[in-house]
């Protein structure tokens, strides 16, 4: 069993369903994917909890390609509120949703081994290759992050794609750490700098785990649709996700996905008259 860890709100359900999609249409391995999510609408009026309805509809997916895959909901907004509520960083770079994954070793029957994605991401492989990787002498495994290895530190880790070792983290107390950096210290990177500065092992490993850059590398497994650095016509940035079907094939001209993409433009016109229809 892998297990998967994702955050968010109810607006993540596009990135949850193209991700998981990706995934497990190749992934050999059952999954189970853990989803933190905390309603937080006293900052913002969106900030609610995915909801059951599109929880369940992923869980039906996943299901599509093999029965034991599963979709958990975990609300967190107790646990946020307490540790992180009205914090130096709750109006950080991202959303506060991205201070979740610093709370997976206070949440009860969270497994050993944990890998973590951003809502971002798409599996060009089999990501069993990845969660494999032996990190039992680390607190986790990640890749360098491609402008903060150059411009912040040399082994500045991208936090995008974390697989955590949780037995040693909590020996460790890497999150404890990095909580505590959260609510004493305003960070511009807020939970990837907490990450990174509370960290006493971590193995980096080989960018095909969290490519950052190009959609033609035949080895990837992680695809990362993180904000990127385009030299023509001009020197600019653009940050196409890739439920952002026009943009990903005009701007970034990535089509490697265009199959995943057709099964999630047909699974989320079929929630969409679940939804309509329940109203009704």
């Amino acid at each position: 069993m892998i297990n998967i860890l994702l955050c968010g709100n109810q607006k993540v359900f596009d990135g949850a369903l193209t991700e998981l999609i990706s995934i497990t249409n190749r992934t050999k391995d059952a999954i189970c994917c853990y989803i933190f999510t905390m309603d937080v609408s006293r900052i913002k009026a969106d900030y609610t909890c995915i909801t059951d309805e599109q929880v369940a509809f992923l869980n039906e997916v996943v299901k599509l390609k093999n029965k034991e895959n599963q979709v958990i909901k975990v609300d967190v907004t107790e646990l946020y509120e307490k540790e992180f509520g009205n914090c130096k960083n709750e109006s950080a770079y991202c959303t506060p949703y991205t201070l979740l994954r610093l709370l997976a070793d206070m949440v009860p029957n969270i497994p050993d081994k944990l890998l973590y994605l951003d809502i971002d991401m798409m599996a060009y492989g089999d990501i069993s290759e990845l969660y494999n990787t032996d990190i039992s002498e680390y607190e986790y495994a990640a890749v360098k992050e491609k402008y903060g290895c150059i411009f912040i530190w040399p082994d500045y880790i991208n936090a995008g794609m974390l697989l955590f070792n949780m037995k040693k983290i909590r020996k460790t107390g890497l999150l404890q750490k990095a909580r505590h950096l959260i609510k004493t210290k305003k960070m511009l990177f807020a939970d990837q700098d907490a990450v990174y500065y509370s960290t006493t092992q971590k193995l980096l490993l080989p960018r095909k785990f969290n490519e950052q850059s190009s959609f033609k590398r035949e080895d990837t497994i992680i695809c990362h649709f993180c904000k990127r650095l385009m030299w023509l016509p001009y020197p600019h940035t653009e940050n196409y996700k890739q439920w952002q079907i026009d943009g990903i094939h005009k701007e970034l001209k990535c089509y490697i996905f265009d199959k995943d993409l057709a099964e999630y433009t047909e699974l989320k016109s079929e929630f969409e008259k679940r939804i309509k229809e329940a109203m009704q």
